[in-house]
This record gives C-alpha cells, sequence and structure tokens, in this order.
C-alpha cells in the first residue's frame, strides 16, 4: 500500500469506529463500564497471579471483594448524600436569597460612596440571575449525561451486565493483549508495543492515581468541612473531590459552594468563613504537593485544557459512556500526536530537505 492509501485506510477505520460508537451509544455503557473495570482490576489479578493464585481464582476474589464493597456504598452512603442533596437544593432558593440581602447590605454603602446606589439593584438581579444560569446549567448536564445512558435497558442491566462482562475480560486479558500483539505487522512490532506503553502508561497513570486522589481529596473536604461546621459538608465536599478529575472544576465548584453556604450560616464571624476557605487551601496544597505528584505523576502527558475539552465534548456527544472513553481517548491521541511530532521534525519535510535526523530514542 501506498502512503496515501494507507492514511485513507487508518482514517477511515477512525471514521466507522466513531460512526458506530455514535449509533450504539445508547446499549454501550455497561459494556465499556466492564472493560474500564476489567482494566482498573488487571494489575491486582496479575499481582494475585504472582502470590500463586490461579487467573480464574483471582478474577472471582477480585470481583466479589468489587461487588461487596459497591453494595455497601450503595447501601450505605447513597441514601444518604442523596438526602443531602435534596435538603441542600430544598434550601437553595433560601441561600439565593439570603446572599442577595448580603449583597445589598454590604455592598449598598460603598456603591454609595462610589456614587452608584442605583446599580444595586441590577446587582441584586445579577446575583440571582448568574445562580439560576449555573443551576440551570448544571441541570441541563445532568440531563445530558442521563439521556445519554437511560437508552441503555436500564440500571438494573447497567449492575448486571457490567460484572459479567468485566468477569470474562478479566479472565481472558493477558490472552487478548498476546492475541492483538501477534497481528501486528512485525515491521512495525516494536514500534506498536512502544506506543502501547506509553498509551497504557498515561492511561493507568491518570484513572488509576486521579481516582485514589479524588477519593482521598474528597474525605478530606468531607471531614474539614463537617469540622467546621458548614452545613451540607459532607455533600460539598465529596461532590468537590469526585469532580477533581476535571481539572480546577472540581475544587472550584466546592469552593463557590462552601464560601456561599458560609456567608449564609456563618456571618459575620469571619473566623468561620476563612476556616471554611482554609479547608480548601489546606486540600490544594496536599493535592498539588503530596497527592498528585504521587499517585498521579509527571509523567501523564495529558495537558488540562486538552482534558477538559475531551470531557466535555465527548460527554456531549456520547453521555456518560463518553465521559468513560475521554480520558483513554486523550490520552491516546496525546501519545500519538506526539509520535507523529517527532517524525515530523526528523523528517526531510521540516529540514528543507536536508539529511533527516533519527527520532529520538523514548529510553535514551
Amino acid at each position: 500500500m501506498t502512503v496515501p492509501q494507507r492514511v485513507g485506510f487508518w482514517v477511515a477505520g477512525v471514521l466507522f469506529a466513531a460512526l458506530s460508537l455514535f449509533l450504539l451509544r445508547d446499549i454501550l455503557l455497561p459494556f465499556v463500564a466492564g472493560l474500564a473495570l476489567a482494566y482498573l482490576l488487571d494489575p491486582i489479578a496479575d499481582r494475585f497471579e504472582r502470590l500463586g493464585l490461579g487467573r480464574l481464582g483471582a478474577t472471582l476474589l477480585i470481583l466479589a471483594l468489587f461487588v461487596l464493597i459497591f453494595v455497601l456504598v450503595l447501601v450505605l452512603v447513597v441514601p444518604f448524600m442523596m438526602h443531602q442533596l435534596q435538603a441542600f437544593i430544598d434550601r437553595l432558593p433560601h441561600y439565593i436569597a439570603r446572599l442577595q440581602e448580603l449583597a445589598a447590605r454590604q455592598g449598598g454603602p460603598l456603591l454609595e460612596r462610589l456614587g452608584g446606589a442605583e446599580a444595586l439593584p441590577d446587582m441584586q438581579r445579577s446575583i440571582g440571575n448568574l445562580a439560576g444560569e449555573a443551576a440551570a446549567w448544571f441541570g441541563r448536564f445532568l440531563q445530558g449525561l442521563w439521556a445519554g445512558g437511560q437508552a441503555i435497558l436500564n440500571v438494573f442491566a447497567l449492575l448486571v451486565v457490567t460484572p459479567v462482562v468485566a468477569f470474562y475480560l478479566l479472565v481472558d486479558w493477558d490472552r487478548m493483549v498476546a492475541t492483538v500483539d501477534s497481528w501486528v505487522p512485525l515491521q512495525h512490532r516494536e514500534t506498536v508495543r512502544r506506543l502501547a506503553r506509553e498509551i497504557n502508561s498515561a492511561i493507568a497513570g491518570f484513572i488509576r492515581g486521579q481516582a485514589l486522589v479524588c477519593v482521598i481529596l474528597g474525605s478530606i473536604y468531607a471531614v474539614g468541612l463537617t469540622l467546621v461546621g458548614l452545613n451540607f459538608g459532607v455533600l460539598i465536599g465529596m461532590t468537590a473531590g469526585l469532580i477533581s478529575f476535571i481539572p480546577y472544576v472540581g475544587s472550584l465548584t466546592g469552593l463557590i459552594l462552601a464560601l456561599g453556604v458560609a456567608l449564609v450560616q456563618f456571618w459575620p464571624d469571619w473566623m468561620m468563613i476563612l476556616a471554611t476557605l482554609a479547608v480548601f487551601a489546606v486540600g490544594q496544597f496536599i493535592e498539588g504537593n503530596i497527592l498528585s505528584p504521587k499517585l498521579v505523576g509527571a509523567s501523564v502527558g495529558l495537558h488540562p485544557v486538552w482534558l477538559m475539552f475531551a470531557l466535555f465534548a465527548f460527554g456531549s456527544l456520547f453521555g456518560f459512556v463518553g465521559l468513560l472513553l475521554a480520558v483513554p481517548l486523550a490520552a491516546a491521541v496525546g501519545v500519538l500526536a506526539r509520535f507523529g511530532l517527532e517524525h515530523y521534525l526528523a523528517s526531510p519535510l521540516y529540514h528543507g530537505g536536508a539529511t533527516a535526523l533519527p527520532p529520538r530514542d523514548p529510553d535514551a
């Protein structure tokens, strides 16, 4: 095959895969979730195998423990969080009205001194409109995710099919990887293996590491806000932690929610409001200096802007399935783009016909 034919073949393959994903997005969630679960649990299965346990036994043990933990979370944690969420939604209009009142009371004298007292009603309306728009956007976002995942058979199918898919994939994981590796053309096998290792390192470093960061960070926020005495501290803290996989969005969302609740609850006690801010300052310090460097590392190669774009784009197109696929695809595209750029910079096309430089050896 000529170079244009090879490029056309791969472009056609990518377009076919994207079209298939779009057309089948309503039924893919339990299968994609099972694939993600098998990928996450494969290193644990390998570790059990090294300890002398068979692959089938290791898979059964791991999935049994995972299902047990999942059921406990579903029974103990989810009802509490849903109760907190409903109570927060019920009190949200009161919080917005109270914030408008505080803005008018505290900002009015300042605006009068600056000669802009007539702008006070506009400021109050702006606060209300901003809060209303934020709540509406969040509702539409959740509705879009639900609509993208609702057309799967139902939630029961997700809970039943996903463990079954994960079980079969986890049992056969090493065999599947070896089979796919045997299909790679011999002349390109080492290059493909290198790229696969880099993609796996990026995906594993982000997903496994970031999952631990989210859980630990959410626990820090929840405990800290509860100790401060903030209303809905557990809900706000865990929400901020669990969406911290979107760079800056989790902490910023939690900070805004916590600050708004703290102003309504503690005003004019500035010490408690500052204590609320201190919880997020401490959490950010721990995340930036301890959790992310140790658990995620600097070798992931996912730029925050590229990651946010991938999450929002795939979430908008494919719903919850898109969120599950966004990080792996973003990592793969990043690795392939760096590979292509590396070869372009070493090619005669870049050097203007001069002798091409050899591509950089990543192991050097």
